[in-house]
């Protein structure tokens, strides 16, 4: 995906940390303040609300996430899709461990994990799908 316009902050590619992608699946469901994204990760990872006011900054930088405030609380909003998180992760992956051979992945998944049979058959129908999009 390419922008058109330079001035344009979000990035093409963005790869996340765990704590990072914890942060934006919040994100993902809706506008958030700092307390807001502490309380929802409260349980899971216990971070103190300077840690994420941190994150949260840090990804703004990054052009992840929009901020907007009102009064003195600080909401953020996300920039990156979490689709555009997956494929750049997963491409990086691919890259990584599977010398950029995107069948290397999908035999490796199907030979070292226990695959149920409905999960053979969405697979044969997005391939099925692929190839009949495919001039």
């Amino acid at each position: 995906m390419t922008r058109t316009d330079p001035s344009d902050p979000r990035p093409d590619d963005i790869a996340l940390s765990d704590l990072q992608l914890d942060v934006m699946r919040v994100l993902w469901r809706g506008e958030a303040s700092v307390a807001d994204v502490a309380a929802a990760l409260a349980a899971e990872r216990g971070l103190a609300h300077t840690t994420v006011a941190t994150l949260l900054t840090r990804l703004a930088k990054r052009g992840a996430v929009a901020q907007r405030r009102d009064g003195r609380v600080l909401y953020y909003s996300a920039l990156v899709t979490e689709p555009q998180v997956r494929r750049t992760m997963v491409g990086d992956l691919i890259q990584t461990l599977f010398r950029g051979d995107p069948g290397a992945l999908l035999a490796h998944l199907v030979t070292e994990k226990e695959v149920a049979p409905g999960d053979l058959e969405r697979v044969r129908a997005l391939l099925a799908g692929v190839k009949a999009n495919k001039p």
